[in-house]
């Protein structure tokens, strides 16, 4: 089989070209993607050529973790069927190129194990938002975690945190310097940092990925507050002690989300307490996928891109 993918074969350099999808096992499905996202985080990083080195990154490689489509072929050790929608986070299944990550393709050879059903979200296109979402959720849903007070950053992950913490009886506000980004606001509220003088959140979550706002971020910490860094940074995290001892601050990373940061997702989506609504701003079909990559990183207005794929089997 052969697939139709993104390819990055350097920075700042992608193509869209046919690849040999490997051999499906018995415990592999073989999915046709109707849709994929472009994360402005890591997938930016990628892009830039300054991802931190990973284990198998290298180029060329095809991006992305965030696609949705249908079951096409299932092994019988699966788990799954045929005509499923699923969501699928990434895939190694091609000979010709790094899957590191590996979402950003017309047709896909994923282990079943690692495809989720999509049984209580429409996969056309808001599946796609179901990883970022469960990232969002895993960042509140550690052992002791608080919900924020602040969160930092109102694109798609800020948005979705903040949705989040309201679900979960919250009342954040919410920092974004960019006014194009004010709008959009679900249950909480949307502040210009420069217009808010208070010094004692207790707890503050930022998904800005800007390093250098750690030392400002603990200037507003209560005393024995927390800073969960829950972006991604590409460059390393210093901070000023003296301040962070006078606080007694706590810092917090979180990471990739768990399984039951997904079944916490999916319950929420289903109740109908977390929205996915508006987050989508754009849509390109694939065969304008480096205009879309381009305008993905380049637009604030975009908070969310997707390729659809539905054209190219």
């Amino acid at each position: 089989m052969e697939t139709l993918a993104v390819v990055m074969e350097k920075p700042e350099h992608l193509s869209l070209r046919r690849l040999d999808l490997v051999e499906a096992t018995a415990d592999d499905i073989v999915v046709d993607v109707a849709w994929s996202g472009i994360s402005t985080g890591t997938e930016r990083l990628l892009w830039t050529g300054r991802m931190p080195q990973f284990p198998g990154l290298g180029y060329p490689l095809v991006p992305g973790y965030e696609s949705v489509g249908t079951v096409v072929m299932a092994g019988p050790a699966s788990g799954h069927r045929v005509g499923e929608s699923v969501f699928v986070p990434g895939s190694r299944g091609f000979r010709d190129a790094r899957g590191l990550f590996g979402g950003a393709a017309s047709r896909l050879v994923v282990a079943g194990r690692r495809a989720i059903t999509l049984d209580q979200i429409d996969p056309e296109p808001e599946g796609v938002l179901l990883a970022l979402a469960a990232t969002a959720v895993h960042a509140v849903n550690a052992e002791h975690a608080a919900l924020p007070d602040l969160v930092v950053g109102h694109g798609v992950l800020g948005r979705l945190l903040a949705r989040v913490t309201v679900a979960l009886g919250g009342n954040p506000v919410v920092w974004e310097k960019n006014p194009e980004r004010h709008a959009g606001a679900l249950g909480y509220t949307v502040v210009d940092p420069d217009a808010d003088s208070r010094r004692d959140y207790p707890t503050i979550y930022d998904v800005s990925g800007d390093e250098a706002l750690v030392d400002p971020l603990i200037a507003r910490l209560a005393p024995g507050g927390e800073l969960v860094l829950a972006g991604f940074y590409e460059r390393p995290i210093k901070f000023d002690f003296a301040p962070a001892f006078m606080r007694e601050a706590r810092i917090r990373i979180a990471a990739e989300w768990r399984e039951a940061d997904l079944d916490l997702t999916r319950r929420l989506i289903a109740s109908g307490r977390l929205s996915l609504d508006g987050l989508i701003t754009h849509t390109q079909p694939a065969c304008n996928a480096e205009a879309a990559y381009r305008t993905a990183f380049g637009d604030a207005r975009c908070l969310k891109m997707i390729l659809d794929w539905r054209a190219h089997p």
